[in-house]
């Protein structure tokens, strides 16, 4: 049976009974920016995401027939990038510049030194897990879809080896490719091809690995305040939003926040003055998260936390500069005394 070959489906099908509503895929191209994946067909109804797993597993936009045919490829969009040249080097890695090559002209190399990546943990099979015809190996670069026990997952047959990428993608500056090995490309299609630099068995159910101990974190935190509200800033990555909660307090608020790597941020802080529980919100961002409390009253907070110090004099405003407004608010909020003026 063919496969097919449009972004987002992959799947066998049946060219007898090929019909305009089988096919689910993409019709855009994939877009990378800043860490975030998404597709340019769906980026308004399909949020951007982190992890290239989560982006793999985007479902289609649109339907139509499935089709075999080479995928069709976007031009490049400006001239430097059409005139990209790939050159190999002894040690097999692919270069790619935009100008002419010069033979007789020496270059010096600078050589930059990266910082060694986290040795990877790989999953292992359970055997004891019965798998559903049709499940793909969730190894990164395989494809292969599952049979039976015998074919796939028992004994040393042919269709028990896997050829697969330990490691994950990488996206750098328009190329693409995995941190396990030196190849790169441009075109998406392209690394969607890159073939498995390493073997070892097919992975279809996954063994639970034991949970590791939780680890308290502190998280940096920033604020800055209006007449009417304040705004907080939570310095924490790809926050688990299903289990993480922000609660409010008329004078505190409660945060509980799971990050990657068993990692856990808990932090009660009490508030210099009362707020208003519901008109505050937050939200969630892939550094960070927002949140907006909103005052009870007009008075300037002198601090974000509520202290039991003695602070003299001290009447410092976050945010406001006299006859200038409110400075990292997005609009200008001038004081009572000076609106006259």
């Amino acid at each position: 049976m063919p496969r097919c070959t449009r972004k987002g489906c992959g799947r066998d099908y049946d060219s007898a009974a090929n019909t305009a509503d089988d096919c689910t895929y993409h019709p855009g191209v994939p877009v990378f920016h800043e860490g975030l994946k998404s597709w340019s067909c769906c980026a308004d109804v399909n949020k951007p995401v982190l992890e290239f797993d989560e982006f793999m597993k985007i479902s289609g936009c649109t339907k139509g027939l499935h089709t075999d045919d080479a995928p069709q490829t976007e031009a490049p969009k400006s001239t430097s990038s059409a005139n990209l040249t790939m050159t190999e080097t002894p040690a097999g890695k692919e270069v790619y510049s935009s100008g002419p090559r010069a033979n007789n002209t020496p270059t010096s190399t600078a050589v930059i030194t990266m910082a060694p990546e986290p040795p990877v943990i790989e999953a292992e099979d359970d055997l004891s897990i019965p798998v559903k015809i049709g499940t793909a190996c969730q190894r990164k670069g395989c494809g292969v879809v599952f049979e039976s026990d015998e074919k796939n997952r028992i004994g040393d047959g042919e269709g028990t080896v896997c050829t697969y990428h330990p490691a994950p993608p990488i996206f750098r500056e328009g190329s693409k490719g995995y941190l396990c090995c030196k190849r790169r490309v441009l075109e998406f299609d392209e690394f969607l091809k890159i073939q498995g630099c390493k073997t070892g068995r097919h992975v279809f159910a996954p063994k639970v690995t034991d949970t590791p101990a939780e680890e308290l974190v502190d998280c940096r935190m920033d604020h800055y305040q209006t007449s009417s509200e304040v705004h907080v800033s939570v310095f924490a990555k790809k926050v688990d939003q299903e289990c993480s909660t922000v609660k409010f307090d008329e004078t505190q608020i409660h945060f509980d926040l799971y990050l990657p790597g068993s990692k856990r941020f808990r932090r009660t802080v009490d508030l210099f003055g009362p707020i208003d529980t519901a008109s505050s919100s937050y939200k969630y961002f892939g550094t960070k998260v927002e949140v907006i409390l909103k005052k009870n009253d007009i008075r300037s907070w002198t601090l974000l936390e509520k202290t039991t110090r003695d602070l003299g004099n001290i009447s410092l405003t976050f945010g406001v500069g006299g006859r200038t407004g409110t400075v990292g608010a997005k609009t200008p909020v001038i004081d009572e005394s000076n609106k006259a003026r």
